[in-house]
């Protein structure tokens, strides 16, 4: 028999909105890769049980922006004050010359290790690290690493055809490719990993770096109608902070979001990471076409960038998801951290919007700007809508058996009185007793069967050592 039984939750989360965010349950049954029931359920002849005592279920997180190249490069002292455009030129534009073949791949192996570790089963990674002639393959290096945990991969296939004046200026600048080269690459990329499939395990999506910097205008339309053609979607970095809406007006005359508009950059096969500084024109542009964003709280406020209207763009039809972008502005690339950031920055948003009664305000508010069962939703059924996998909508019977089960045994989450909120809102890593991706545990009892983590720590010590010798 393939059926597990999840027996004695405490809790379920399901990601799905309004009064079906919780189900009681207490029990779950997986049969192969499925949810087949929920409630209380007596086990079957020879069913394998799992005893999920004191244990929340969430749906298991699905990240819809990182760059895993960065997880060698966290707190980086010439970048960890900086804002965007300084931080980009002090660390990721100067190292990402310096990885070759070994050192790209122990850097997706620790990104991936540290998601899935958090209860991530689906990971969509922005990789822009690619240039003309060069000796190895990073599309490949991410599949094969991928498989390897088990995990479900997005691969954002980055580019740029031009560079800006800052990346030109530096000694370790990589030469941008070829509008044809990139389009060659992702026919090829289609063919050999995307699967389309509503229970896809890979996918590949047309990712320049920005729509602003990365390509000409005439190029992104290309490169959009070429992605569509091939049954792609589109990903890219908009509005993160202030410089896209000079850089737009001045190049162009217009908003980032408008001049997405004209290159046919907007849509419901299209999601943007960040979308901080936006007005309200632009939202509700964005809105009204379904184009979805990838919410990253932690490096918009260790950049400096700010904290994205995520209420109003919900309100105004925007698909939510959340994403941890680069570990080189995050640190801490998880999906706990980043969803309890999430939960606390929406609320402080709204307070620092809220102004007093007695200047014609509303006084006090803001704390239900985002309700844990918000964060859950964006940060799982919202992702997979974002990715198109209309499999994982939550946890419900006939949907992907893609599910986290949290311990709640260390002290910060003694004494809640409603443990299903733990994992988002005391934050800290809940002890994973199981990680189900597509009905396979690939946690037990928070481990990764095979992985030797105190070799991994070995291992990119002795990699920071050899990016600073080299820098």
């Amino acid at each position: 028999m393939s059926t597990l039984l999840i027996r004695n939750l405490q809790a379920i989360m399901t990601g799905l909105p309004g009064s079906a965010a919780r189900h009681a349950g207490p029990d779950m049954r997986i049969d192969g890769d499925t949810i087949a029931a929920i409630g209380r359920l007596a086990p079957l002849p020879g069913e394998r049980v799992l005893d999920a005592t004191d244990c929340v279920a969430y749906p298991a997180w699905v990240n819809t922006h990182h760059h895993l190249f960065q997880s060698l490069l966290k707190g980086d002292p010439l970048g960890i004050n900086a804002t965007l455009t300084p931080w980009l030129a002090a660390t990721p534009y100067l190292y990402r010359a310096k990885f070759d073949a070994q050192l790209f791949r122990l850097a997706a192996r620790i990104g991936m290790v540290e998601l899935l570790r958090s209860g991530c089963g689906t990971i969509a990674d922005h990789n822009y690290l690619y240039y003309p002639g060069m000796p190895f393959d990073t599309s490949e290096i991410l599949f094969e690493e991928a498989e390897r945990l088990g995990l479900r991969f997005v691969l954002c296939r980055g580019t740029a055809t031009r560079t800006r004046q800052l990346e030109a200026e530096l000694p370790s600048a990589l030469r941008p490719e070829k509008l044809d080269g990139f389009l060659q690459d992702m026919g090829r990329l289609a063919r050999r990993f995307h699967d389309p499939s509503p229970s896809s395990m890979r996918r590949v999506v047309m990712a320049p770096t920005t729509p602003l910097y990365s390509a000409a205008p005439e190029e992104m339309r290309e490169i959009a109608a070429a992605g569509r053609e091939l049954g792609l979607r589109l990903h890219s970095h908009l509005s993160e902070t202030v410089g896209y809406q000079d850089s737009a007006q001045a190049m162009h005359g217009c908003s980032p979001v408008e001049f997405c508009e004209r290159i046919g950059w907007l849509g419901r096969d299209v999601w943007f990471a960040h979308l901080v500084k936006l007005d309200e024109q632009e939202i509700r542009l964005l809105g009204a076409t379904g184009t979805g964003i990838a919410h990253c709280p932690q490096s918009n406020g260790r950049l400096g960038s700010g904290i994205a209207p995520i209420r109003a763009l919900e309100a105004a039809g925007v698909p939510v998801s959340i994403g941890v972008d680069g570990a080189a502005s995050n640190e801490a690339a998880d999906m706990i951290s980043e969803t309890h950031a999430a939960w606390l920055m929406q609320r402080a948003r709204g307070g620092q919007l809220a102004t007093p009664a007695c200047r014609g305000g509303a006084g006090e508010q803001g704390a239900d700007e985002a309700t844990v069962e918000d964060v859950v939703r964006w940060g799982s059924s919202g992702g997979a809508r974002v990715l198109g996998l209309e499999a994982l909508d939550g946890l419900r019977v006939g949907q992907q058996a893609d599910i986290a089960l949290y311990r709640l045994d260390d002290p910060r989450y003694f004494g809640l009185h409603d443990p299903a909120i733990g994992p988002v809102a005391s934050g800290g890593r809940p002890f994973l007793k199981a990680l189900l991706v597509a009905g396979r545990d690939i946690v037990r009892d928070d481990a990764i069967p095979g992985l030797d983590l105190a070799d991994l720590g070995r291992q990119a010590r002795a990699a920071v050592a050899t990016l600073l010798a080299g820098s």
